[in-house]
């Protein structure tokens, strides 16, 4: 006989006895644009940045950006303006 019971793993917000609080993870490392950033793997300051992230030039240990984290996911493309063909169209042409 098949049970109808899920076999499914529940989630971890079901087995959380306490709301999400990020702020108890404890301490996160970013970089933060126009400030002085001192590496947590070596103590210098010298980054390369990126779009997302800086790394350490000298001990390639890599940051998020902050302000990446702030914005969301990036915006959809459009390959479409105005008037969108249907397929009957173009298989007329």
């Amino acid at each position: 006989m098949v049970s109808k019971e899920s076999n499914m793993p529940s989630s971890i917000e079901s087995r959380r006895t306490s709301p999400f609080n990020p702020n108890s993870r404890g301490y996160h490392a970013v970089y933060h644009d126009g400030e002085i950033n001192h590496c947590p793997g070596c103590g210098r300051t010298h980054w390369l940045v990126g779009r997302l992230s800086a790394e350490c030039a000298f001990c390639s240990t890599a940051l998020p950006l902050r302000e990446a984290s702030n914005h969301g996911p990036a915006a959809a493309p459009t390959f479409w303006s105005g008037h969108r063909p249907s397929y009957a169209e173009l298989n007329a042409a």
